[in-house]
Parts: structure tokens; C-alpha cells; sequence
């Protein structure tokens, strides 16, 4: 019997588990069928390759030999999978600008500034809630540009194997109806919302988790959070349902107003994203600059982020014009 792939992955994942039982579960395989398979390998290989036990199974010096390799080998030939399959993709899709996104008006702005400086270039787009599927449509050549957010300082999703640079990093906004009793505040303490339901954008990120934990610091937990879409978030809070956590960007609402949490306790940033062998990585360094024009338009067009921004109330943690390279940051 020659050694294959998949053998790899039965002897990484027993060692794993450790225990023939638990392997057999994550694998879906029977265990005495496990057991079977993992004997012919051991002839294979020459020797034991695991110790058995009351406590489950541990390497024998071959099995630590052979897992050290595996654990090698494996990666680098999804690695290796990962690029073709990307090159492939690549090759059949020169002729167009493929960008995805997560909700938001940055991606539209970023679509219409290509219209203007590249008016022959056809440009397709993709949206999702989810930061870690754009990451992967990136990474797997079905995207060429990843325009995403992600909370503080959260890590990028596929940080080891994408580019990615900060277009800017706002304070999260809450979104009332016009007539909320803290409607004409200029900007509002967190505790002062205890009572109320909440409502924001699902994602993959820490975001929640991040909320959660500035409500414990503001002494109390949220009773109510509704995940949903952008639209369904704005119906609740104009029905006074809830009231909706937002991006500083979000776009003046008729019957709705956005306020600054006092303190800032929550932020999202702005990023976008490519891989350094895609065909289109030349052109990084001028989307980037014309997803920065986008932001700084969203941000204007928000009446109360424009007010926060220009009053002092706190800096735009945006990058300053210009100054791709400094900031460029592959994160690992």
C-alpha cells in the first residue's frame, strides 16, 4: 500500500483526538473500521505508530516522526491547492473587477469612483454579513478586492494569506427615532440605554461579544438583541422596537438620528483586503486610496458623524492621504 494523503489526515487526526474512539467520531468512520485502516498504514510505514491505553492512544517515536511530517506536508498541499485553485480562477476572469464586501455604503462608493477613473473596466460585486466568506472568496481567487469591517482591534480574517491595509477606524453610533427622549443629545452615555432592546448586522466577528462587555462596564446587561439585516435593524427602530447599533458612516435616515456613544466604547474599522499573487495586487495602493474617498464622502453625509468629527468630539482614526506603504501590515 502507498502512502497517501488521506492516511495523513487519519494519523493527524487520531493523534488529535487522542483516542481511536474519538478520531472514528470526528472522521465519521466506524472505529473498527478505523482501526483496520490504521494497522494497514502502520504496515505500511513499518511499525507502531501509536500506543494504546486506558487513557486513549499516544505516539511511539515512529508516530511522532511520521506526525511531525504530516503536520507539514498537510498544510503546504492545501496551500498548494488554495493557489491553483485561485490561478485557475484567475485566468478565466481577466477581463472584469470582481469586489465583495460586507454591508455598508463603502462599497458602493468604491464602485462608483471606479466608474469615474475606469469607465472601460466591467466591475462585479458580491456582498455578505460574513467577513470570513469574503475573506476565503479572496483567498480562493473568486474576489479580487475584499472591502470588510471588523471590530477594535480584532484580527483580519485570513490574515496569513491575505494583504490587508486599514482605510480608517470610526466610533459605532447608536441610531434612535427623531422623537427618543435622548434623540437631541449630542451624544449619549451607554448605561443610559439600559432599558432599552437593541438591534445590529450579524457577523463573524467579536463584535457582540465586544458590545456585551461594554454594557457589563456600563453596570448592566442587554435584555434583548435582535441580529438581523440593515433593513430589518432600521424597521425595528423606527417601530421603536429596539434601538440599532450602527457605523459611524451610516447614511442620514428620514425619521431617524445617530449619536456618538459617550467615550467611545465600541469601534469599527475599515479594511480592505487582497492576495499579494492576484493579478490585480499592482492596483492595491489606488483602490486603496479610492475606498479612503469613499469613506471620507460616507462620513460627511452622516449630518452627527460630520458634527463629532469637526467638533472636536474625537479624531478620525482614519490613515493619513497618501500614506499606503507605512501602513501596510500583513498580518500573521
Amino acid at each position: 500500500m502507498e502512502l497517501e494523503l488521506r492516511h495523513l489526515k487519519t494519523i493527524r487526526a487520531i493523534a488529535d483526538a487522542g483516542s481511536l474512539t474519538k478520531a472514528a467520531s470526528a472522521l465519521g468512520v466506524a472505529q473498527p473500521a478505523l482501526s483496520a485502516q490504521l494497522k494497514r498504514i502502520e504496515n505500511a510505514l513499518g511499525g507502531r505508530l501509536f500506543d494504546r491505553g486506558q487513557r486513549g492512544v499516544r505516539t511511539t517515536p515512529l508516530g511522532e516522526l511520521v506526525l511531525a511530517r504530516a503536520r507539514n506536508v498537510l498544510p503546504a498541499v492545501s496551500e498548494l491547492q488554495r493557489d491553483a485553485v485561485r490561478f485557475a480562477r484567475t485566468l478565466e476572469e481577466t477581463d472584469r473587477l470582481r469586489l465583495g464586501g460586507t454591508h455598508g455604503p463603502l462599497l458602493g462608493g468604491l464602485v462608483e469612483r471606479l466608474g469615474a477613473s475606469h469607465p472601460a473596466m466591467p466591475v462585479t460585486t458580491y456582498t455578505s454579513w460574513s467577513e470570513g466568506e469574503i475573506a476565503d472568496s479572496v483567498t480562493e481567487g473568486r474576489i479580487d478586492y475584499a472591502l470588510i469591517g471588523c471590530c477594535g482591534a480584532a484580527r483580519p480574517p485570513a490574515g496569513e494569506r491575505l494583504e490587508w491595509r486599514e482605510i480608517a477606524s470610526d466610533p459605532v453610533f447608536v441610531m434612535l427615532t427623531a422623537d427618543h427622549p435622548l434623540a437631541d443629545r449630542t451624544e449619549i452615555g451607554l448605561a443610559e440605554l439600559a432599558n432599552e432592546s437593541w438591534t445590529d448586522v450579524p457577523g463573524d466577528g467579536c463584535f457582540h461579544d465586544c458590545f456585551t462587555t461594554a454594557c457589563a462596564h456600563a453596570g448592566f446587561t442587554p435584555a434583548r438583541v435582535y441580529e438581523t439585516d440593515t433593513a430589518s435593524s432600521v424597521h425595528l427602530v423606527q417601530a421603536g422596537r429596539a434601538v440599532g447599533l450602527c457605523r459611524a458612516t451610516f447614511p442620514n435616515t428620514a425619521g431617524l438620528v445617530t449619536r456618538p456613544l459617550a467615550g467611545t466604547p465600541l469601534r469599527w474599522r475599515h479594511l480592505l483586503g487582497w492576495h499579494s499573487a492576484a493579478r490585480t495586487a499592482d492596483g492595491a495602493p489606488a483602490f486603496f486610496e479610492l475606498a479612503r474617498a469613499a469613506h471620507a464622502e460616507a462620513a460627511e453625509g452622516n449630518d452627527s458623524y460630520a458634527d463629532w468629527l469637526h467638533g472636536g468630539s474625537g479624531p478620525l482614526a482614519a490613515l493619513p492621504p497618501g500614506d499606503f506603504h507605512h501602513h501596510s501590515v500583513r498580518v500573521s
